[in-house]
């Protein structure tokens, strides 16, 4: 077989009805979705299939709510393919999801730490104070000067590095507005998200802070499967570094463009994107068009994987 990557996708992909079929088609999804109803004691289930979209769009909501159609869609995977992947990954969130699969968290710990770290990302700025805004059609370089330029004594950095041409910026809401002013004045694209706090920035640190501290209870098993980390781009296979990257990953930025060259370089020729949506199919199509892109979220795209 071709040496595949299972990735995981984040905060944004969901939608109302995810893992709806899953659920009343396998067992073992629907076993998932009941031990996140029970770890969570609350139906996030419920939330999943019916909504509504408001309480769905929450980010403590949503972060247990896609990790949790994420590992239904795994294990439905695994139960039907027996698939196992080279390396695996997750964008941001999708990261936990990256670590049921290796073996390093148990399913019903990273559903409740994700219910924690969407509550502390959101509790850590105000609402209204912080914001992210995707720049499209600019370098690297270029964007990392302009946040420098615009900042003006406030919180302003690039966050989310995706794919050629498109990279997420945070911080303070006053300066991501004024960076969008200075994109379009230089002719290129920047658009403000729907989100509600300035993720992987600086002023998340609060955020990972009060996240270290609920790590302490969880214990974390050894690594079966490689992941690519987020704020390394590198692969690790040690689990005493787990917790320290995850508490990190916070308030750093999501280097995605690089964590996929790193497993392109690593030899895989296909990757496998597990959860709703096809976010990261997407960009892997930008990153590195060679490579072969799937995604599993429902009865349909499972028959279309071989």
């Amino acid at each position: 077989m071709k040496p595949i990557a299972f990735i995981f996708p984040g905060q944004g992909s969901q939608y109302v009805g995810m893992g709806k079929e899953l659920f009343e088609n396998f067992s073992v999804a629907k076993q998932i979705f009941e031990e996140a109803d029970d770890a969570l004691h609350f139906s996030i289930s419920a939330l999943c299939f019916k909504g509504p979209e408001e309480a769905l769009k929450l980010t403590e909501n949503t972060q247990p709510a896609v990790l949790t159609t994420s590992i239904a869609a795994l294990k439905v995977l695994q139960a039907e393919k027996g698939m196992t992947p080279q390396f695996t990954a997750g964008h941001s969130l999708g990261e936990y999801s990256a670590l049921v699969a290796s073996g390093a968290l148990t399913f019903s710990e990273a559903v409740r730490m994700v219910r924690l770290r969407g509550k502390f990302m959101q509790e850590a700025v105000p609402v209204g104070e912080g914001a992210m805004a995707a720049v499209l059609g600019m370098e690297r370089e270029q964007v990392e000067k302009l946040c420098e330029e615009i900042s003006s004594g406030e919180i302003l950095t690039p966050a989310n590095f995706n794919c050629p041409g498109q990279i997420v910026i945070a911080g303070h809401s006053k300066a991501v507005e004024r960076a969008i002013e200075r994109v379009k004045q230089e002719g290129k694209k920047a658009v403000l998200l729907p989100v509600s706090a300035p993720f992987h920035s600086p002023l998340m640190k609060p955020a990972g802070e009060r996240l270290e501290k609920a790590l302490e209870e969880i214990s974390v098993g050894d690594l079966k499967i490689p992941v690519v980390t987020n704020v390394e781009a590198e692969v690790n296979t040690s689990k005493d570094r787990v917790k320290g990257l995850l508490v990190a990953q916070v308030s750093s930025p999501v280097r995605w463009e690089e964590s996929m060259r790193k497993m392109i370089e690593k030899g895989i020729d296909q990757v496998l994107e597990i959860g709703p949506g096809k976010i990261l199919s997407g960009l892997m199509k930008r990153i590195d068009s060679r490579v072969e892109t799937k995604n599993l979220e429902d009865l349909q795209t499972l028959k279309k994987i071989s």
